[in-house]
């Protein structure tokens, strides 16, 4: 008989942890090295406990930010999102927007400077015998960016400087009579100490440029009250901010490396800046109040008006409402009311962050409110932003059927906002968002209409139908809801409310039965109803 020998079971075998063996102290170890040892794997724990610690929150912080709303207030450059957002903060933070009061002077101040400089420029155009379409053009073109400004300062200047030689010109062309081109002559020799405020002023906001931006107001960073001034508000939203992903690159570290950075150098020459700060501001107003009389006198005068209703000077829709005001927001000491505030204009660049707590049950749920910029070169910043959206909010100006884009002359601003309603109606990331759409603007509107603008003028496929505020709406109503329609493969529905933002009693009703509607699908998408 064959007799083998069989392997040992591996039960049978007493098997010793090989991490075990690696970690045992060596058998002649001594008290000095037992001592190094202990302190090396102390060292080692307590790295291990603050990995496990810090994975442990950030678990938590993952948990607690998908329980909170994340809103996207999206649409074109000029559609009222910056003033949707101040009508939220009116609601559910009104502390900071008053907290913030003294820092939109600067902005007002740049409102009532760049409408005056546009009319002078419209009446040295009109003056220099050109037809209709040549001054349409050349308002449409030369007067846009900061830069686009800054190029044609020559003409500008002309203003202060040449003003003799401005009084020897050909009558205004056409002119009721030689009197008008004096008073616009003087006009413009006192208004002349308005020339170089203009770009003091978007130093001060620290205006930018951007390839794609469209021409308009000057445009800012996020956080710009911050940087430009120091105010409490600014520096407690810009850490605020700084919660999860940062305003307008999507990235945190930049900015607050930039502010570690210069936090020495603020401290040591505060009062200094402040100062400095202080007195631009104040030398502002002091000009500004000493030609207040000029500027409505400007304002008012028949060349002006008959520029305006012929439509060769096209101001932006506030310069009205500063306009009318001037002798209020340029007198000593003002402070700007929330109306103003309302209707202040800077644009957006890139995406800002604003963090509210709303109610709910009791309880307090986090807004993360989204402000975009809108001009054809900004979309595309707010793509990190669908992943995980909530609530998307559409803005489409329903006044603006007789504009066109500034950074394509060609398109008109309905169509681009049809265009891009259906770009994101039908992007897949937005799929689950809850949507909103605004049909703002309804106060410009009704105002157009009433001034005998035809809306056929300039979409032709509106036909014969009234000339009327409902008939409008429902039509562009009509098309939007179209658009919805063959974009919409979720089934989601389309919330829908005509709007005019600056319009806070209205505001604060829509905004109520918007966050009632978003809330609903939160609590459906939370499983709790």
């Amino acid at each position: 008989m064959i007799s083998t020998s069989r392997p040992p079971s591996l039960r049978s075998v007493a098997t010793e942890d090989p991490l075990s063996a690696i970690l045992r102290p060596p058998p002649a170890e001594s008290s000095e090295d037992r001592s190094v040892r202990l302190q090396r794997e102390a060292n080692a724990k307590k790295i291990s406990d603050s990995i496990d610690e810090a994975i442990r929150q950030d678990r938590e912080r993952l948990k607690k930010r998908k329980e909170d709303v994340k809103l996207l207030l999206l649409g074109q450059a000029e559609s009222g999102k910056s003033t949707l957002q101040k009508q939220f903060q009116l609601i559910y933070n009104p502390t900071s927007l008053h907290e913030e009061r003294l820092s939109w002077r600067v902005v007002i101040q740049y409102n009532i400077v760049r409408p005056v400089l546009r009319i002078l420029e419209a009446l040295d155009l009109y003056a220099e015998g050109d037809s209709d379409d040549d001054v349409a053009e050349k308002m449409n073109f030369a007067y846009g960016t900061l830069e686009s400004r800054m190029a044609a300062s020559d003409r500008s200047e002309k203003l202060g400087r040449t003003a003799d030689a401005s009084a020897s010109r050909e009558t205004l062309q056409p002119s009721p009579s030689p009197s008008m081109d004096q008073q616009l002559t003087a006009l413009r020799l006192r208004l002349s100490p308005l020339v170089q405020l203009e770009s003091q002023l978007a130093n001060r906001l620290g205006g930018v440029s951007v390839c794609g931006s469209g021409k308009g107001s000057v445009m800012v960073r996020t956080g710009w009250q911050a940087r430009s001034f120091g105010i409490p508000f600014g520096k407690s939203r810009e850490r605020t901010s700084s919660r999860g992903r940062f305003s307008f690159t999507g990235q945190r570290s930049a900015l607050e490396n930039a502010a570690t950075e210069r936090k020495s150098i603020d401290t040591e020459a505060s009062d200094h800046s402040e100062l400095e700060k202080d007195r631009l501001v104040e030398e502002v107003a002091l000009v500004l109040n000493s030609c207040k009389g000029d500027v409505q006198e400007l304002w008012r005068h028949p060349a002006v008006k008959r520029l305006r209703e012929n439509r060769k000077l096209r101001l932006e829709e506030w310069a009205e409402y500063f306009m009318d005001n001037i002798g209020r927001v340029s007198s000593p000491g003002y402070v700007p009311t929330i109306d103003d505030i309302l209707h202040a204009r800077i644009q957006t660049m890139g995406v800002a962050e604003h963090i509210f707590d709303v109610p709910l049950h009791g309880r307090n749920v986090t807004w993360h409110l989204y402000d975009v910029g809108g001009a054809r070169g900004q979309r595309h910043t707010w793509v990190p932003y669908f992943d995980d959206a909530t609530a998307i909010i559409f803005l489409a100006p329903v006044s603006a059927f007789d504009q066109y884009l500034s950074e394509d002359p060609r398109t008109n601003r309905i169509d681009d906002s049809l265009q891009l309603f259906k770009q994101i109606c039908s992007n897949p990331l937005l799929k689950q968002a809850h949507l909103v759409l605004f049909l703002n603007k309804a106060d410009v509107l009704a105002d157009k209409l009433t001034r005998g603008i035809r809306v056929k003028k300039y979409i032709t496929s509106y036909g014969d139908r009234p000339n009327d505020v409902d008939a409008v709406v429902s039509y562009f109503k009509a098309h939007f809801t179209q658009v919805h329609t063959r974009n919409n493969e979720g089934k989601r529905v389309l919330y829908t409310h005509l709007t005019s933002v600056v319009d806070t009693k209205a505001m604060q009703s829509i905004i109520s039965n918007v966050r009632d509607s978003i809330f609903r699908d939160y609590l459906k998408s939370a499983a709790l109803v």
